[in-house]
């Protein structure tokens, strides 16, 4: 039993239940995604005599990594198990009867005429045309009573892939598993996953290839992941000189278990006219969160970090909002703003800051910038971007409405 993976794999590594055709396998580098797919080849070929597609992005790739590789089929099982390969003819044989044959991405008419039981597609979102391939392939998996597709990548927010991600449904045809790098450690060598975080984490970079997370830019938000990733502050670069801090607060209309989010952002901003740009130094936003929560950490951001105001939407608590706050903290310098717009009209101006490369970021807010590469595109608009409410609040009030008094400090 103790060799068998079914007892040793995680969740996202096993076959989805029930009645499927399509099983996306989405993953960080060293999730276990090539240990996965020559597991499900490897069960089926000894199971029936089947035959069986190997893809991958080049015909290198498909034996250095699916089958050659240090998870690849030829490293599973007992030696009586293991296939045999025929370079030749680009193919494996299992003592089942069963065949495996290599095939590769580039060349997707190349599947045209073989047919198959099954087929295992290996790092999809890097095929050169993953759509034509994928649909030449899946006019070829027609043998046996249950044809069935593996696709292991780690995600690029590509149309093919977005396509496989959209139409995933629990009890339709196509399926869908993810796993991060981390998952997957205790095979990994010592403090692989920590130096990966301590340099990308965070980032688009770190959330797509360690996280395995799909991550895109919607049709018609006002932010790209580009924008965002370009407003980085370098790593150990020290945040500048800021002549005012404040604390913009976007708090819900209501508590309880069912309510918003809470926005709370903390920003920056050195310069004068022109030349002014805007830091963010951190989104503490949180939710459900009750007025007495809110209202602490908010407080709490402000005595962090030594700010000058605390900004605070008011439209759904007028005064109220004050009243809390004060309580938290008396003696804090609240100041209540009412929008008078919608939220993306008051959004532009902010967002056209960042598309000059006048506000940066100072540390990854990974929750905040989901919301802000959402935002604006209709998937997103029955949300309550309470997190970009409030980093709007902030950038408008150090950039684009009045500034304080000068007073440099150094974070």
């Amino acid at each position: 039993m103790h060799t068998d993976f079914r007892y040793r794999a995680t969740g996202p590594q096993l076959p989805p239940p029930g009645e499927w055709r399509t099983w996306l396998f989405l993953g960080g580098r060293g999730a276990g995604k090539t240990r996965a797919g020559a597991e499900w080849v490897r069960h089926r070929a000894l199971r029936t005599v089947s035959r069986i597609a190997l893809v991958g992005p080049t015909f290198n790739d498909v034996r250095e990594v699916m089958i050659e590789g240090p998870s690849g089929l030829l490293r599973l099982g007992s030696r009586a198990e293991r296939p045999r390969y025929e370079v030749s003819r680009k193919r494996l044989v299992f003592p089942s009867g069963s065949l495996a044959y290599a095939f590769s991405a580039e060349d997707a008419d190349g599947l045209r005429g073989p047919q198959f039981d099954y087929a295992w597609g290996d790092e999809f979102a890097a095929w050169s045309d993953p759509q034509r391939v994928l649909d030449t392939l899946r006019m070829g998996v027609r043998l046996g009573g249950a044809p069935q597709i593996l696709l292991t990548t780690t995600p690029r927010p590509i149309p093919a892939l977005k396509a496989l991600v959209k139409s995933w449904d629990p009890k339709g045809p196509v399926r869908v598993t993810h796993q991060p790098t981390a998952a997957n450690a205790a095979n990994l060598a010592p403090g692989f996953v920590e130096a990966l975080n301590a340099a990308y984490g965070g980032s688009m970079l770190g959330r797509q290839e360690v996280e395995g997370l799909l991550i895109d830019d919607p049709e018609g938000a006002l932010w790209t992941r580009d924008q965002i990733e370009a407003a980085r502050l370098e790593t150990g670069h020290p945040v500048p000189e800021l002549d005012r801090i404040v604390v913009a607060l976007d708090p819900p209309a209501s508590g309880g278990p069912r309510s918003d989010e809470c926005g709370i952002v903390v920003a920056g901003a050195q310069g004068e006219g022109p030349a002014r740009c805007a830091v963010v130094l951190a989104d503490l936003s949180f939710g459900p969160a009750l007025p007495a929560d809110w209202a602490a950490r908010a407080a709490t951001a402000f005595a962090e970090y030594s700010a000058d105001a605390l900004i605070a939407e008011a439209n759904q608590g007028g005064e109220m909002v004050r009243s809390v706050l004060q309580a938290a903290a008396p003696g804090l310098p609240v100041r209540l703003v009412h929008a008078s717009r919608g939220k993306r009209a008051r959004a532009e101006p902010v967002a056209a800051l960042y598309a000059a490369g006048r506000v940066r970021h100072a540390r990854p807010c990974p929750a905040l910038e989901d919301q802000m590469c959402a935002f604006g595109a209709a998937e997103a608009a029955k949300s309550s971007p309470d997190r970009v409410d409030a980093l709007v609040w902030a950038i408008s009030d150090l950039v684009l409405g009045r500034v304080g008094a000068p007073r440099l400090r150094r974070l």
